[in-house]
């Protein structure tokens, strides 16, 4: 991915494009699968008011298409699979995205050693901009996209991989943190999820390693940048933002990390951020 190479700057102004990362799950979207109006209109003019909205979820692409229609985003760029792939928006492209960059990892090592401690757990690789490869199925409405169910368990990781799930019903979330630290899972970034879920993604790859790629394309200052988040997985685009916000029903310590805390995601908490970035000078004259 090219750069924009980093320069001393002038004064921030009002009239300068801002950055903003919004995830998706528990942020944007309600525990029932949908998001409201309200949320899609305020997005929409956040758009319009020199900002680029960039969705940052660990959904993978055939995921994330979905919701950025739902919000009306069609030009500009997602992060999709916790950082590892990003895609540039394109209604004329098929799928109506482009890739421009993905970053991998040999998931091959990770996954015996977990499969070691945990024979019974669920296990997918995914399969870029398709699906996973499972060990076995996946419950409904868990993974977005294909389900292709390997007959051999060495044959879920076939070369460099993006992303790989491990879902382990009945293990307490607190045993996964344990779980990697003691078996020495160095080669990997991983984010534990509310429930026993575990998501691995390449070395040094997170949310806010894709955005700040996109920061330096774009050419938005550091400081006007802006992320907000509920999970595990967002704490270091929480930590990297100018300004974050951790929304009312993500745990405490994601909340330590926010420069402020939201309502939660079932009373729509992210329009208190949303309606900050929206200048009605600037509507009024478009």
């Amino acid at each position: 991915m090219s750069m924009v190479p980093e320069q001393m700057h002038p004064p921030l102004d009002n009239d300068s494009w801002r950055l903003l990362g919004l995830d998706i799950d528990g942020t944007l979207m309600h525990w029932g699968g949908d998001i409201s109006d309200k949320v899609v209109q305020a997005i929409e003019q956040v758009r319009m008011c020199r900002n680029h909205v960039i969705l940052a979820t660990g959904r993978n692409i055939i995921g994330t298409m979905p919701v950025a229609e739902r919000l009306g985003i069609r030009r500009g760029y997602a992060v999709c699979s916790n950082g590892a792939v990003t895609v540039r928006l394109n209604p004329a492209s098929p799928g109506g995205y482009d890739i421009v960059e993905t970053v991998t990892f040999d998931p091959t090592a990770a996954l015996e050693l977990i499969r070691q401690e945990m024979p019974d757990a669920f296990f997918a690789v995914e399969d870029l901009g398709v699906g996973f490869r499972v060990s076995r199925e996946f419950p409904m409405g868990e993974l977005q996209g294909r389900q292709l169910v390997v007959d051999n368990f060495d044959d879920l990781a076939q070369g460099e991989a993006t992303r790989v799930v491990i879902r382990a019903p009945g293990v307490e979330v607190g045993h996964f943190d344990e779980l990697v630290k003691r078996i020495g899972l160095n080669d990997v970034t991983y984010a534990v999820g509310y429930s026993a879920w575990l998501d691995l993604t390449p070395p040094n790859v997170t949310k806010a390693s894709a955005l700040e790629a996109l920061r330096r394309r774009l050419g938005v200052y550091p400081a006007h940048t802006v992320a907000v988040g509920d999970g595990n997985n967002d704490l270091a685009m929480l930590e990297w933002a100018g300004q974050s916000a951790a929304m009312g029903n993500a745990p405490a310590h994601v909340h330590a990390v926010a420069d402020e805390v939201l309502g939660s995601v079932q009373d729509d908490g992210v329009l208190g951020l949303l309606e900050r970035l929206i200048d009605p000078d600037r509507l009024a004259v478009l």
